[in-house]
């Protein structure tokens, strides 16, 4: 049977962001400040480290030493990062409007798949605008109706890890800490705008952030 300290490790080695919401077992774990060192020397001897954002709320992986494996590994996921900011950035401020909020979504937050529905349903300006967002390469919603393009960008941003459904006879979805750590590499590229993709990997790999 896995130990504790081996199921946390292999869900950072798979690249999964750990927060009180997607993982509350783990979190408890690397908020230990012992534990947190033991799991800091395992990563080690796999040039990884442990790395947080969000005031020290969410946990996740990064190379420890770049070399030219790590740096093409990098490049690349930061261009697929890179990629995808447009549409989830649209749907994050969708769902901001949509909801009445003044604050972006956080950690935590709760969102009611049918107010939300109802909400964009009774405004032509956020059906225009979910329609336009469900298109997205990252959605890639064929539904012409707001039922079915909601269902799928749901479904999509559980997959990759922004949303959890903690039950699923319910339709009420909670933001995990990967959309704080979305917000972190939307200010990282807006302070480095002016270097390459390549370039903004490798200085937030040796800032020891974002990825």
């Amino acid at each position: 049977m896995m130990t504790e300290q081996g199921r946390v490790l292999e869900q950072l080695l798979s690249g999964t962001f750990i927060c009180q919401v997607s993982d509350e077992d783990g979190w408890r774990y690397l908020k230990n400040s012992s534990q947190a060192e033991r799991m800091e020397q395992q990563l080690n001897i796999l040039n990884r480290t442990l790395t947080h954002c969000a005031d020290g709320e969410v946990f996740y992986a990064a190379y420890l030493t770049l070399g030219e494996q790590e740096r093409k590994v990098l490049g690349n996921q930061f261009q697929e990062t890179a990629a995808g900011l447009l549409p989830l950035v649209e749907w994050l401020l969708l769902v901001q409007q949509a909801s009445g909020n003044d604050m972006p979504l956080t950690q935590g937050q709760a969102i009611r798949l049918p107010e939300l529905q109802t909400q964009i349903e009774d405004t032509p300006a956020f059906k225009e605008q979910l329609q336009k967002i469900a298109r997205y390469r990252l959605f890639n919603s064929t539904s012409m109706e707001v039922d079915g393009q909601l269902k799928q960008l749901f479904k999509k941003l559980t997959e990759i890890g922004y949303l959890l459904r903690p039950n699923p006879e319910k339709q009420i979805y909670l933001a995990t800490g990967k959309v704080d750590y979305l917000f972190e590499v939307l200010r990282f590229i807006d302070e480095t705008e002016s270097l390459s993709l390549s370039e903004q990997a490798e200085q937030a790999a040796m800032q020891g952030s974002l990825l």
